[in-house]
């Protein structure tokens, strides 16, 4: 169990203004492919099959090989587990493509690009399925390392509060928050994604939580993400 101190109303605050900054507020619409980033929260899977379900998109590629926060829940690989826990809600297994080696954002949108592209599949839309605090960082990295298609991003309608319920753990989805807007700011500097104007209340807010602790998520300097 977490034994950190509770969430002050003030940080939940703040916290709110980041969650909702990395939402990118696109309309979901029909795409050539869906590509189903990998991560500790098995739900992105499941909201790829409802979209799925939904005729949103034909073809379905999930990736992500394991990182420090997934490795004992997905021993196999993210896009492995993502693929079975989609083929259990109804996804055709043909309409499956799986990316078992990409182990950060920049990674994942290459190689799944690189795998469709071996496949003779050039998409003129790209549906990108996240957590809901991912949608940002996933947008600017595609934007800059697949500029052709246009890209929708999409993840599960939740608020912040119960985001948090669902993974159990409020201290670790502050820490990705805050991790994420981090590589958001940083990344374009290294050529990883294209930029973004980060509003003063939300970089404000960024601020106080890394003053308060909330840094564990924080990417090393030489490290992609």
């Amino acid at each position: 169990m977490n034994d950190r101190p509770a969430v002050t109303p003030e940080q939940w605050a703040d916290a709110g203004l980041i969650w909702d900054y990395h939402q990118m507020g696109h309309e979901l619409r029909p795409c050539s492919v869906a590509i189903g980033l990998g991560s500790h929260d098995l739900r992105v899977a499941a909201y790829a099959a409802e979209l799925y379900h939904k005729g949103l998109f034909p073809l379905l590629v999930f990736t992500g090989a394991t990182s420090p926060s997934t490795a004992a829940v997905f021993p196999r690989g993210e896009a492995v587990h993502f693929r079975e826990h989609a083929l259990a809600l109804g996804v055709p297994d043909e309409a499956i493509i799986v990316e078992p080696r990409a182990r950060n954002t920049g990674e994942n949108i290459a190689f799944s690009r690189a795998l469709l592209n071996d496949r003779g599949i050039h998409p003129d839309s790209v549906m990108l399925i996240s957590k809901p605090y991912m949608e940002r960082r996933a947008y600017t990295t595609c934007r800059k390392q697949w500029p052709e298609p246009e890209v929708v991003c999409a993840s599960e309608s939740l608020s912040l509060r119960e985001y948090a319920q669902a993974i159990g753990d409020d201290h670790f989805v502050i820490d990705m928050l805050v991790g994420d807007l981090q590589r958001v700011i940083d990344y374009p500097k290294r050529g990883f994604a294209i930029p973004q104007h980060v509003p003063e209340p939300v970089y404000a807010a960024f601020q106080r939580l890394l003053r308060a602790g909330f840094d564990s998520r924080i990417a090393p300097a030489a490290i992609k993400g």
